[in-house]
């Protein structure tokens, strides 16, 4: 497993060795001791996978307190452009996000610790998108973090998003409580 960092420290983008024959292909998509000595010492309790179709922006949720997660996220199927946004108080990196593409053909995968919110927009005719949480759902502490806002500028690489109505009434990050 290849580990790249990125312009924000602790989020990382992980590609895995791939075996490829007249078969199809074989790769390790998580191995625990590899990524406790690598990357983090912390244990996976849920794993979530979701089905959007091209055009859907899911995000950006984060949960706080005791219930944040970190997330592995991975495309099983199609590609999305994943985004993490830095919401870690302290941090140099702030409100900052990160953008990358996660597909089935590069098999990558992207390491999110708590304290960020985390979203993706679906750039294929439809992606099936996974990810392993460090932490249950909690209804009482999710939040979502406008996806539009201006002061993230982020961009999503879509036109004509397909939002949820919670996705929609989001927090701009100035008015964030953390």
């Amino acid at each position: 497993m290849n580990i790249l960092s990125t312009t924000i420290p602790d989020v990382l983008i992980l590609e895995p060795k791939v075996f490829e024959d007249e078969r199809g292909y074989f790769f390790e998509s998580y191995k625990e001791n590899f990524f406790k000595e690598k990357i983090n010492d912390i244990q996976f309790i849920q794993d979530n996978v979701s089905r959007s179709s091209r055009n859907t922006i899911r995000g950006l949720h984060f949960q706080v307190g005791e219930f944040a997660q970190g997330k592995l996220c991975q495309v099983v199927f199609g590609t999305v452009l994943d985004v993490a946004v830095d919401l870690r108080k302290n941090s140099p990196t702030f409100g900052k996000h990160i953008a990358v593409e996660l597909s089935d053909q590069k098999k990558n995968q992207i390491w999110i610790p708590p304290g960020f919110a985390h979203g993706f927009s679906v750039l294929s005719e439809s992606a099936i998108f996974v990810y392993k949480c460090t932490n249950y759902y909690n209804k009482e502490s999710e939040r979502t973090l406008l996806y539009n806002d201006p002061a993230l500028k982020i961009d999503w690489k879509i036109s004509d998003p397909i939002v949820s109505a919670k996705d929609q009434q989001g927090t701009l990050l100035k008015d964030l409580i953390l």
